[in-house]
């Protein structure tokens, strides 16, 4: 009697996620530092998923975000694969740049100060 042993399995990998990186997350970081320090913003949480990273931004630790800010590599040869999407679900602003994305925001900061 003979034993065949099966073929070998293919490695397991992890599934990709998409996540935003340490150039990128300074760039949020300093607006949301700006924000928190005029008042407007008091919190925010990251989301790493398969097809898109989100920065949610909060008013408050327990309310629904008031902005999401998101990167999905998929769109970056189409309209951009960075976006700033309101608390309604509207987008406000999509790009190419990180930087030119984050002005809309930029614009309610000083709108605040003022």
């Amino acid at each position: 009697m003979t034993f065949q042993t099966p073929p070998p399995m293919p490695p397991r990998t992890a599934p990709e996620q998409v996540a935003f990186d340490r150039r990128e997350l300074g760039v949020i970081l300093g607006l949301y530092g700006r924000m928190v320090a005029a008042g407007e913003w008091r919190d925010y949480g990251i989301s790493h998923l398969r097809d898109v990273a989100v920065f949610s931004v909060f008013r408050r630790t327990a309310e629904h975000p008031i902005y999401r800010i998101e990167k999905r590599p998929k769109l970056r040869q189409r309209q951009g694969q960075y976006t700033v999407v309101g608390m309604d679900g509207q987008v406000l602003k999509r790009g190419h740049e990180l930087k030119t994305v984050l002005r809309v925001l930029e614009r309610k900061l000083i709108r605040a100060v003022d």
